[in-house]
């Protein structure tokens, strides 16, 4: 990955800041995209820099084309047209259905689906001009097996994977990749407020019999970004210690 230039989208913190801090490692030029975390930004933009590698921070809410936009303008201007988009942000608005207002559902989709689209367009726009690229999309095992409380979240990752397969479809011949990671129950600030009844329920479910972390997630990212994975694409790679087959 060395000098080749990485978005990640939704990397202050969690599952996006291991990603960010794993291409890092691999000498690729760091675009960190976050919506309010300004200070989250920072913090995994200096974790970056420590292992050497150049990075910078650019607010957008994804979920607006317009401010998309002004992401891959930023990262133009900075460092050259993208080589690789990892498509990460995302929110939660979890209730029953029959609780679930309209507002929760809409902006759950605006930003895990609709702002994972605005991205790859943009991303392919500039991939197709060179016939390279590597878009990986986060998703979740929520959106291959659905969850109690989230039909939101459920229903935009389940777009997510059928944007990823759509997409690649278009574009292999390209030269772009195009494929998605589910995680599983990954220990993030998101995860962290559930109840000890829940996560120990969670638990009984993953046959490896542990928590995955973010780093888990981020090297499987590492692998579909690489030239070990350019025949792989329109795929979903569950990181969930088998707690989905």
């Amino acid at each position: 990955m060395e000098k080749r230039t990485v978005i990640v989208t939704g990397s202050g913190r969690g599952i996006g800041r291991a990603i960010c801090v794993e291409f890092a490692k691999e000498g690729a030029n760091i675009l960190i995209n976050y919506s309010r975390d300004k200070e989250g930004a920072e913090a995994t933009k200096t974790l970056c820099e420590e292992l050497g590698a150049k990075a910078i921070t650019v607010s957008a809410d994804i979920a607006k084309y317009a401010e998309a936009e002004k992401l891959f303008t930023a990262c133009n201007e900075i460092f050259g047209a993208p080589h690789v988009l990892v498509n990460n942000a995302g929110i939660t608005k979890d209730n029953l259905l029959m609780r679930m207002s309209e507002d929760d559902f809409d902006k759950v989709i605006e930003v895990n689906l609709k702002g994972t689209f605005n991205c790859t367009k943009l991303a392919v726009a500039s991939m197709s001009k060179k016939r390279y690229g590597r878009i990986i999309s986060i998703a979740s095992v929520v959106g291959l097996s659905g969850n109690v409380g989230q039909a939101n979240y459920a229903a935009s990752k389940a777009g997510v994977i059928g944007l990823t397969k759509s997409v690649a479809k278009e574009y292999a011949k390209r030269g772009i990749t195009v494929n998605a990671i589910a995680p599983g129950f990954i220990e993030t600030d998101m995860t962290a407020s559930l109840t000890a009844d829940v996560k120990a329920a969670m638990l009984g479910s993953i046959p490896a019999q542990r928590f995955g972390s973010a780093d888990d997630v981020a090297k499987a990212a590492a692998f579909l970004a690489s030239d070990h994975a350019a025949y792989i694409t329109g795929q979903v790679l569950s990181v969930d210690g088998g707690m989905h087959m």
